[in-house]
């Protein structure tokens, strides 16, 4: 049904510095500064990655360097105790490292990025060697995406496909990547369904769903009730209505 969603290979950097396992503390600093990154890849001697180094991992030499820690610290932090005597990258490095494959959707990314607190994540294939990298900018790449092409994209993929039989034409109209559809649908159940389709489509901030059934026909339907949104005073999704949704 709608068009098929971009993937992470569609918006990765592909040409990445990765580290290797005995690369030292002093060469990751600048290679970090070099490229002005927070966080390299570390691959093995068939460029799968085995790990990642970032700031964080790089912080505690600083943190721990002038003064023994208290006995809390060596207690609760002893990972950290270990960084900050660590010299190579295989010492430094956080692993396993969280990867994705690059024929994963966007916000398959994009939710691993949220869940693990982490700004990118290394792009590998099925073997796990480095492909790419994938950033949360890389992410929000797709709401550049202009208002006509979404607008397109609505009428052709949602519209056409849920409403090819409307009362009335279906209004499409696309602002800031908001989306706002209008007219009357013969068969209202299918409308929250519209909303989250609409929703889906890549580059939408938002949705207002002002969709309407058939209108009231006093001499054959005397008992219908006014039509009215739902959500709005009155309103019930069984009647012959339309939604609002954000």
């Amino acid at each position: 049904m709608p068009g098929t969603p971009h993937t992470v290979s569609d918006v990765m950097t592909r040409t990445v510095v990765a580290l290797r396992s005995d690369t030292t503390f002093k060469d990751i600093v600048k290679a970090m500064e070099r490229w002005r990154v927070s966080a390299l890849p570390v691959v093995d001697g068939d460029h799968r990655v085995v790990g990642v180094v970032s700031e964080a991992d790089l912080l505690p030499k600083e943190e721990f360097r002038d003064g023994d820690p208290d006995r809390y610290a060596r207690l609760r932090r002893l990972s950290d105790l270990t960084k900050a005597g660590a010299r190579l990258a295989e010492e430094l490095m956080t692993a396993p490292a969280v990867t994705v494959p690059a024929d994963e959707t966007l916000a398959q990314a994009a939710r691993t990025m949220a869940r693990r607190r982490i700004k990118r994540l290394p792009v590998v294939d099925a073997e796990g060697v480095l492909q790419g990298i994938v950033s949360r900018s890389d992410l929000l790449k797709v709401f550049l995406r202009n208002d006509e092409d979404i607008a397109r994209e609505v009428r052709r993929e949602v519209v056409a496909f849920l409403f090819p039989d409307p009362v009335e034409p279906i209004g499409v109209e696309v602002r800031d990547g908001v989306v706002t559809l209008t007219g009357r649908v013969r068969d209202t159940s299918i409308v929250p369904v519209a909303a989250r389709l609409v929703r889906a489509v890549e580059g939408v901030v938002g949705v207002d769903c002002v969709l309407l059934g058939a209108p009231r026909r006093p001499d054959l339907d005397p008992d219908l009730p006014a039509v009215a949104p739902v959500g709005e005073a009155g309103g019930d999704p069984t009647d012959r209505s339309g939604s609002r949704s954000s």
